[in-house]
């Protein structure tokens, strides 16, 4: 291992695009920045609001530039780094240019959602290695986000904990040889919460995840288990193989990040504390591994027992959508479909506007309204970044304008 370490540090410095730097996955980005100061240099930070958090980043790392999406806090923004010799950008279009720039080596994709897509997809058009943690970008447009990256060569190391798992424990082995995937699932804050209370559970008890600590869109995913869902269809275009080679377990533990199944009936699996800052890095240094500072170690001894269980499909019907989607039953842009409709309809639990069992079902409704004459989405094939931006588009205001008048909590 010193051997290896060595050697990197002999190197020039990894120069990083951070996107969505100040949510859980950025921030846990930056701590493994801090901790191997001669691997890595920061060399653009993006955030979509949180101004005050991006500052006080730019102010300890000094990128070049920094982008924040929201317009209105550009002015607060460049006031406060302005004893700073640092860009400062403001829009979303302004990543995407920012991230294409010579300057960087590896764009971490961690924006929340679908503005995500643009600035990962201008990445991968300029060859970047992509340290892809915005699940979003596959699920809205995997086709042609894969079929971008072999063209330019551009890398995709997953970030996400059950992608990882499962790309670590595909090295040296060979496609053809597996059989099947396995995600595990923590099943969320709701996990046992008997069905019958769902309908009354609200966004304070919904953003208590059993295990991890992430930001509050992806923790009330987790409790829908649309984020499972999502992964599913992630895992579909980063490893090549239909929905139907990819199972989801639940794993309260969440010990056994994922397990890869092979021809001969072998099961490799990657085991670890909850720990973030280990597939992030592990992206960052692939092929090498470095020690994570003041990780706790996984200790098999003490662990106690782990269990796996079938995901209940009456609690969590959403991960049943994401199938659907992958079978093509909602068209080319089910992917868009979907995650448009969820965003919109999770802001809006987010706000107790909506119930939390109403998440799905506005979803359901207007996937179902896309393959009906609803025209959510453009006439033709869905198949570039314009067509999916249109789609989107529609979806949320179909959702807000039509749907949402429907299930808003009255009173």
């Amino acid at each position: 291992m010193a051997a290896v370490e060595d050697n990197r540090k002999e190197t020039r410095r990894q120069r990083l695009a951070v996107l969505g730097s100040t949510g859980s996955i950025g921030t846990q980005t930056l701590e493994v920045v801090r901790a191997w100061p001669e691997l890595f240099e920061v060399e653009m930070l993006a955030a979509h609001r949180n101004w005050e958090l991006l500052a006080r980043q730019a102010e300890e790392f000094e990128p070049d530039a920094v982008v924040i999406a929201d317009e209105r806090y550009y002015e607060p923004l460049s006031a406060a780094l302005a004893h700073l010799p640092i860009k400062v950008y403001a829009g979303a279009e302004a990543a995407a240019a920012s991230v294409v720039s010579s300057g960087v080596d590896t764009v971490v994709s961690a924006m929340v959602g679908f503005a995500g897509l643009a600035p990962t997809l201008a990445a991968i058009r300029a060859g970047k290695k992509i340290a892809l943690a915005n699940k979003e970008t596959l699920v809205v447009a995997g086709g042609l986000v894969m079929e971008e990256a072999r063209r330019c060569q551009a890398p995709i190391i997953p970030v996400d904990s059950e992608h990882s798992a499962i790309f670590q424990c595909l090295v040296g082995e060979a496609a053809q040889s597996v059989k099947r995937l396995v995600l595990t699932a923590s099943g969320g804050a709701f996990r046992d919460t008997p069905l019958s209370a769902l309908s009354r559970m609200t966004a304070a008890d919904a953003l208590k995840h059993p295990c991890w600590e992430m930001g509050r869109k992806i923790t009330v995913d987790c409790a829908t288990m649309m984020n499972k869902g999502f992964e599913v269809i992630e895992a579909r275009w980063l490893f090549d193989l239909p929905g139907d080679r990819i199972d989801v377990v639940v794993h309260p533990q969440s010990v056994v990040h994922s397990f890869v199944e092979f021809d001969d009936g072998a099961f490799k699996a990657q085991l670890g504390v909850p720990d973030m800052r280990l597939p992030i890095q592990y992206a960052l240094t692939f092929p090498y591994r470095l020690s994570v500072e003041g990780a706790v170690a996984f200790e098999p001894a003490l662990c106690g027992g782990l269990t796996f269980d079938a995901p209940d499909g009456e609690k969590y019907p959403a991960l049943g959508l994401a199938y659907e989607v992958l079978e093509g039953r909602y068209g080319e842009g089910g992917g868009c479909v979907m995650n448009a409709a969820n965003e919109v309809a999770v802001a809006e639990f987010l706000e107790g506007s909506i119930r939390f069992t109403d998440i799905y079902k506005v979803v359901r409704r207007a996937l179902e309204a896309s393959v009906s004459g609803g025209g959510l989405c453009p006439e033709g094939p869905v198949r570039t970044l314009e067509s999916y931006e249109a789609c989107d588009a529609r979806v949320r205001d179909y959702v807000r304008r039509e749907l949402l008048p429907e299930f808003v909590i009255k009173g």
